[in-house]
């Protein structure tokens, strides 16, 4: 969640910088954003496909992989560590803390 607040707060901070020089986005956002979408979408059509030919399972590859793909790796992903449930030190790891 936290790299989607940085983004956020970016892109306003350079809209507030865009109005006070007076000069519009480079691109009109929603045509811009609907476009980045249509790529990522269309990127996972592929794997889909030869997934389907394949005749392997597509339902879990479309909710786990694309889904993380084009959301995100937070999207859907229990295994992705987050800051309230850090991953488990590893058994040989030092432990942390004061040294």
């Amino acid at each position: 969640m936290m790299p989607y607040l940085l983004s956020l707060g970016a892109g306003i901070l350079v809209g507030v910088l865009y109005a006070f020089l007076g000069v519009r986005s480079p691109a009109p956002p929603t045509i811009a954003l609907i476009g980045l979408l249509g790529m990522l979408v269309g990127e996972q059509a592929v794997p889909v496909v030869k997934r389907l030919i394949a005749g392997q399972p597509v339902l879990a590859f479309i909710q786990n992989d694309c889904a993380r793909h084009i959301l995100g790796p937070q999207a859907g992903s229990a295994a992705a560590p987050d800051a309230a449930n850090p991953p488990a030190p590893a058994a040989d790891a030092p432990p942390r803390g004061r040294a």
